[in-house]
């Protein structure tokens, strides 16, 4: 089993270098050095013990974030900029980056390209770090001399998708906390408070109103082995939803109907329309063909409706049209205002200016849309929370007012 070894270099410049290499053994990491150019000055291994990174959760510990991503391309386009080498940028990067899993990918990268592999190249055996869209981005810098500017326009696209990404969490999280805050009230009632009136109401006898009845029902489902079997039922839908949207025509399917929800339809369309504009503009800009960049697009429009449509035109374009033209097909998608703007930038010879433009007003729509339900939902859920409440208190308290209107006569 490969043991990991931190180690301290100079280079042939004289520059400390600091980072970790996997090996058998200390002597063939440092054989290695040797062969990379390094002279080396200290190989020792890993602590075993370290309680920052010996816990490691699958999905979790080795996540990397899209705004980490963002941060280091920016960071690597100023390095680059200022005259600093691909490769010793790298390695300054993966020794100041926090998370462990990017400074280890960090480092295979430095380690590739010193071994003769292109930056594009490196990038693309780490798939869950660097995107199909970063790739191909990198691999148009390098063929046109331009990487430093195109690093920078990459830093600021993915910028663009963190904060895209952030705006539809904050549009989620009020929603899903209160309502998790209402299941938990409503749970802890029926459970805990409902089966104490319940016994008083059978001490004292009579007959219960409806609203009361259907509240005891409830609170005995909740209370009986009926609860196992309902959550088992609720368990094993959800299982059999996400294994049917996982499938190809499912997945189609739930695109398509997620653009029609009257709340969040359209906001999940401006969102997925963003995406597209903005990044078609980033790949037009920095050289990448049409044909390429609209099958990129598609890849990462984040629904699979939108990645039709843009297929569709891909091959409108193949046969000679103009892409408004296949996209102007599909207005129930694109809408009026993109095919108009991709057909000025077109005639212009500005598309990836136009298609900038119509990505910023998108990010703009989604803010305001985002805001906009935030400040309907809020007052919403505060009402539905207060009926909800409102209605086991009186339902409980219903035959105590008959009861004491008995005792009364």
């Amino acid at each position: 089993m490969a043991l990991t070894f931190e180690y301290k270099v100079r280079d042939k410049a004289g520059g400390l270098v600091e980072g970790q290499l996997d090996g058998d053994s200390m002597a063939l990491v440092v054989r290695r050095l040797r062969e990379m150019g390094y002279m080396p000055i200290s190989v020792t291994p890993k602590s075993a013990v370290n309680l920052k990174t010996e816990i490691k959760i699958p999905g979790l510990s080795d996540r990397i974030k899209l705004r980490e991503v963002a941060v280091v391309t920016r960071q690597l386009a100023t390095m680059v900029d200022s005259g600093l080498s691909v490769v010793r940028s790298l390695g300054i990067l993966a020794s100041q980056v926090e998370n462990p899993a990017f400074a280890r990918i960090l480092g295979e990268v430095r380690l590739d390209l010193e071994h003769g592999s292109s930056l594009s190249a490196a990038c693309a055996k780490h798939p869950k770090a660097f995107s199909e869209l970063f790739c191909t981005l990198v691999q148009a810098g390098e063929v046109g001399g331009n990487l430093d500017e195109v690093l920078g326009s990459l830093a600021d696209t993915i910028e663009k998708q963190a904060q895209l990404n952030r705006t539809i969490r904050s549009a989620m999280t009020y929603p899903t906390v209160v309502l998790s805050v209402m299941v938990i009230i409503f749970t802890a009632m029926i459970v805990f408070i409902v089966p104490v009136f319940q016994n008083l109401f059978a001490s004292l006898g009579g007959k219960l109103p409806l609203p009361t009845r259907i509240l005891i029902t409830i609170s005995k489902i909740m209370t009986s082995i009926w609860i196992v079997v309902i959550i088992a039922v609720v368990i094993g839908a959800v299982i059999g939803l996400r294994k049917w949207i996982a499938t190809e025509d499912g997945r189609r399917r739930w695109d398509r109907w997620m653009l029609k929800p009257p709340v969040f339809g359209p906001l999940f369309h401006k969102v997925a329309l963003a995406r597209v504009t903005g990044t078609l503009s980033s790949l037009i800009s920095s050289g990448v063909p049409i044909l390429e960049s609209l099958d990129i697009c598609a890849e990462t429009a984040g629904n699979v409706t939108v990645g039709d449509v843009l297929r569709e035109a891909k091959n409108g374009v193949r046969e000679g049209r103009p892409l408004a033209d296949p996209l102007r097909e599909h207005e129930d998608v694109i809408p009026t205002l993109v095919v108009q703007m991709v057909e000025v930038g077109e005639q212009t010879g500005a598309l990836d200016g136009m298609l900038k433009k119509v990505g910023e007003f998108y990010d703009q729509e989604v803010e305001v849309t985002v805001n906009n339900l935030t400040a309907l939902l809020e007052p919403l859920l505060t009402v539905v929370m207060g009926i909800g409440v409102g209605a086991m208190v009186i339902s409980l308290y219903l035959p105590m007012f008959s009861y004491i209107t008995l005792i009364h006569n």
